[in-house]
């Protein structure tokens, strides 16, 4: 079966303090994300390119629907850097936790960190070096 397309279309990472989550990814990764609240559903929209590669997502906040947790599904940044080490040394400054130190994956893969955002999400970074 030929695909033309990605696997995942769309991601939501659940938050607890939209103001606070914002902060975190902002300062980490250097975005500037997009807030969409839709009455009791907020939003912050990561940037994206409707002709890049991967998929677009957002930061979500409901209080009965999403619930941030550092079990389940991990969600993978691409460092805007180029190496994962640079977003890896704002995360505690920006109230994260570096759970995993930038780890060789393979020559070819490149590398990969774990760590936890300030909702308690287990997130993880990949680089090529």
């Amino acid at each position: 079966m030929s695909q033309s397309y990605n696997v995942v279309g769309w991601f939501e990472i659940p938050v607890t303090d939209m103001q606070r989550a914002v902060a975190f990814y902002e300062t980490v990764f250097g975005y500037t994300l997009q807030r969409q609240p839709m009455g009791e559903l907020d939003m912050a929209w990561f940037p994206w390119s409707e002709t890049g590669m991967g998929a677009p997502g957002s930061l979500i906040c409901h209080k009965e629907y999403y619930k941030p947790s550092a079990e389940g599904t991990l969600v993978y940044f691409t460092s805007p850097s180029g190496d994962l080490a640079n977003e890896l040394a704002k995360v505690a400054a920006a109230g994260g936790v570096v759970l995993q130190e930038k780890t060789l994956i393979t020559e070819d893969i490149g590398y990969m960190a774990l760590l936890l955002d300030t909702e308690g999400n287990r997130i993880a970074i990949h680089s090529r070096k």
